[in-house]
């Protein structure tokens, strides 16, 4: 009947505890899971004594008891105090995007042994709460829910440049999740042996949720800016020089073979 009384009280402190609106979301697991364990604790102590069992001469043998499952049961009991150290550091909380250990998704459940990570492929992973304590862990979305990206395009030697540049800041402009302060940036990066190396960097918003179908749009707006203006993407050219009658004559070779080849008319 104490055992009964006690996890009622557990499920209604559970219950008080997840409605209030002043408490932190870690804060109300960790005072939820401590309390119902002190009520339970509690209950089996008051039954012990109400059907007559002394305490105290339990205590040299829970000692004992409580050296060899120590020892026995070590990674559990780390598992189990990494669980309450997560809980009440708040490192990680519910629906944060990290990487840690190979594993990267987002945080559905922090149970006291374990931590609950949904991958981006809709499998879940159940990560030790030991390894989120000792580990490298990423978190994309603690602090800082916006991601930086970059687009790297090439433009021909002939074209305007500063022309060019402005249309790159343009082609973020309108297109979703795409912020704008701060505002997007065009940088010419370097010079290349086929054109200039010209980069444009752009903030997005909850970048946890992916980067790519946004990265894909502004190279959309970008090709279709770069057409409309006449700014030319070069592609890869190369010259090749003859330099004297020996060399003429073994490239006509070759030419005339691979013309052969293609049912082309040889060369004179």
């Amino acid at each position: 009947m104490t055992l009964i009384v006690a996890m009622w009280a557990g499920a209604l402190l559970d219950d008080r505890l997840m409605r209030a609106r002043s408490l932190d979301a870690n804060l109300k697991v960790v005072l939820a899971r401590v309390g119902r364990a002190l009520m339970i604790l509690a209950a089996i102590l008051v039954s012990l004594s109400i059907v007559g069992i002394d305490i105290t001469v339990l205590g040299v043998f829970g000692g004992a008891l409580g050296v060899g499952l120590g020892f026995g049961l070590q990674k559990i009991a780390s598992n189990y105090v990494s669980g309450f150290i997560i809980l009440l550091d708040r490192s990680l909380r519910l629906g944060d995007m990290i990487s840690v250990s190979g594993s990267q998704g987002t945080v559905t459940q922090i149970r006291t042994r374990y931590t609950l990570v949904r991958g981006l492929d809709g499998i879940e992973t159940l990560i030790p709460n030991e390894k989120l304590i000792t580990d490298v862990v990423q978190n994309h979305s603690s602090y800082l829910t916006r991601g930086n990206a970059k687009i790297a395009v090439q433009v021909s030697y002939r074209c305007d440049v500063e022309r060019a540049m402005q249309l790159l800041v343009e082609a973020p402009q309108g297109i979703e999740r795409v912020l704008q302060d701060p505002a997007p940036v065009a940088l010419l990066a370097s010079f290349g042996s086929d054109g200039i190396n010209l980069e444009l960097s752009f903030w997005i918003e909850e970048a946890a949720k992916g980067t790519g179908g946004v990265r894909s749009q502004v190279n959309r707006a970008v090709w279709r800016l770069f057409s409309e203006n006449g700014i030319e993407i070069p592609y890869t050219q190369r010259e090749i020089r003859l330099i004297d009658g020996v060399a003429r004559a073994s490239v006509d070779l070759v030419l005339n073979t691979e013309n052969r080849a293609q049912g082309a008319a040889p060369m004179a």
